[in-house]
């Protein structure tokens, strides 16, 4: 048969293996080769999930920031020769989706593999779906910048987007800047722009909230969890 690439979602919140259909997990199962955004988050998934062979005899390459996508790209190659069907896996959510997985999806494509998409948690869509804001038109910008400086104006420019275009605005950020970022959207957004920020969605510390950033800043004595963050700037679709 034919060698098929599996887009395994994994959970993006701690202990949160239920959020993931039956048919995902059994596939995992009998999979021996994946390529992943980091090997170490990936034993411990696959394991969850009661594997058909022990994960010493599985093959987990990294195409992480700092690993060598050629050495991806040759397990790959591989794999498919040999008939082997493989999965991708990002560090959690989506592969393919802020993550660098889309390189060996589109290897796949070229080399005229199957590309089979399983159904799993999306930090982004969840955050979407959960902020009222437009769902019909929105970007993804990936992170800003780190610097206060240039994120209040980049936070300036992708509400000016959101305005002109009625477009919602998403972004991300590491733990440690979510504090950061909520003080320099409440210093320059426009009072009556919606801002929304969701954390460990699907998790025991989920915490969405999305209104107006004049209500925001009648929040007494505000901070964020130390988790990842998935922020949108926009406006209610009823505005």
């Amino acid at each position: 048969m034919p060698a098929i690439l599996y887009l395994i979602p994994t959970p993006i919140a701690e202990n949160a293996l239920h959020t993931l259909p039956a048919y995902v997990t059994e596939i995992v199962r009998n999979l021996d080769v994946f390529i992943v955004e980091r090997a170490k988050t990936a034993r411990h998934f696959v394991k969850s999930t009661g594997p058909a062979k022990p994960i010493q005899e599985m093959i987990f390459a990294e195409i992480g920031e700092h690993s060598a996508l050629a050495d991806a790209k040759q397990v790959f190659m591989d794999a498919i020769t040999a008939g082997k069907n493989i999965g991708l896996m990002s560090e959690a959510g989506c592969p393919g989706v802020a993550d660098p997985g889309a390189a060996i999806v589109a290897l796949a494509h070229r080399a005229g593999v199957r590309v089979e998409p399983l159904v799993g948690p999306s930090s982004l869509l969840l955050a979407l779906m959960a902020s009222g804001m437009n769902g019909q038109r929105f970007v993804f910008h990936g992170y800003l910048s780190p610097k206060r400086p240039e994120l209040a104006k980049d936070l300036r420019r992708i509400e000016a987007q959101a305005k002109q275009l009625d477009q919602t605005q998403l972004f991300i950020e590491t733990p440690y800047r979510v504090q950061m970022v909520v003080e320099v959207a409440l210093e320059v957004l426009q009072p009556d722009s919606q801002f929304s920020m969701a954390q460990d969605i699907t998790g025991a510390s989920e915490q969405i909230l999305s209104m107006p950033v004049k209500d925001w800043k009648n929040l007494k004595n505000f901070q964020p969890e130390k988790l990842p963050a998935v922020f949108l700037v926009g406006k209610p679709v009823n505005k």
